[in-house]
């Protein structure tokens, strides 16, 4: 028997109150999220977002479109409270100096000094090229649905991405720079 799909998943949350279909959209983007908000905002504070999420989540649930993508429209909640995050806290985000504090949600086992080079390496992104890698590359989200989720337009998404990606290759040995 093949899974309900997300916009399924949704679509019984909100019509019918199902709760196990919410349940089931936790467990599907959990871990995503919680790699999510580890790359970009250090894992300090990750569940914490998670949680947040989710709670915006269940809150927003009647102002999701019937028919529009879940993914897209979960991960906005999920930048909007990194966002919030943030102006609470009254900064900026911080460039960690220890480059392994902040991991994403790998286990240690699975590892490989290339996963740890690359995620140094994205520490030393400005954050708006950072957030922008994290979401496309680790996410897979397109440049239309990071654009929405990050309020510039696709075109300046692409430039960000450009010029993260020709910097990620400076850092780790290519020829870029």
């Amino acid at each position: 028997m093949t899974e309900p799909s997300d916009e399924a998943l949704m679509r019984a949350y909100v019509q019918q109150g199902d709760r196990s279909a919410f349940e089931a959209l936790f467990r599907r983007y959990a871990g995503r999220l919680l790699g999510y908000f580890s790359r970009t905002a250090g894992p300090a504070h990750a569940q914490d977002m998670l949680q947040k999420t989710f709670l915006h989540v269940h809150r927003a649930r009647h102002d999701f479109r019937d028919g529009a993508p879940v993914r897209p429209w979960i991960f906005a909640i999920a930048a909007n409270v990194r966002r919030e995050h943030w102006r609470r806290r009254g900064r900026k985000p911080e460039t960690a100096l220890d480059p392994d504090r902040h991991v994403p949600a790998v286990e240690p086992s699975t590892s490989s000094p290339t996963d740890r080079a690359v995620r140094r390496a994205l520490e030393q992104l400005p954050e708006g090229q950072r957030e922008v890698v994290v979401l496309h590359w680790y996410e897979g989200l397109t440049f239309s649905e990071v654009s929405r989720m990050v309020g510039a337009s696709p075109s300046a998404v692409k430039v960000r991405a450009h010029r993260a990606y020709k910097q990620l290759r400076a850092i780790l040995g290519g020829t870029d720079e």
